[in-house]
């Protein structure tokens, strides 16, 4: 028999996931516009965001952190290489191909994240730090949840 305790977890456990259901799509409809003032879409900029601050990396490894195939980031890095934003630099080893922004990728990151500082600051205007600290504390654990 199910108590009243677990039936309220699991209605709160349901409201969560249908909120961040319907917080996501507006948000990345949101972004994709503020991006596309800067001729990028959100895959490439989760792209350049992941080689910005964590260096340069190979297709698989960007395709690890994203969760999608690495057919998917090729198809992002092609575009991202046409716009002179990224290009391959020497791995460990011949077979290994290791991709880096370039000076321009790295000014158009700089430019672009001024724009998506301002609005993530204004969709989180009435979200304390420590709220968000818990949050991002908690989405971290679902993930790693997932991901067992």
């Amino acid at each position: 028999m199910i108590t009243i305790q677990e039936v309220f977890s699991i209605q709160s456990a349901q409201k969560f996931f249908h909120q961040l259901i319907m917080l996501y799509r507006p948000f990345e409809n949101r972004l994709n516009v503020l991006l596309n003032k800067h001729n990028l879409h959100r895959a490439q900029w989760t792209v350049l965001y992941y080689l910005y601050n964590y260096g340069n990396a190979t297709l698989v490894e960007i395709s690890h952190y994203q969760g999608v195939e690495k057919p998917t980031i090729t198809r992002t890095f092609a575009s991202l290489e046409k716009l002179g934003y990224v290009e391959q630099v020497a791995g460990k080893d011949k077979r290994e191909k290791r991709m880096q922004l370039t000076k321009q990728g790295r000014a158009v990151y700089e430019e672009v994240r001024v724009t998506i500082d301002r609005f993530e600051m204004e969709i989180l205007q009435d979200t304390s730090e420590e709220e968000l600290i818990d949050f991002i504390r908690i989405m971290e654990g679902i993930k790693n949840n997932i991901k067992k």
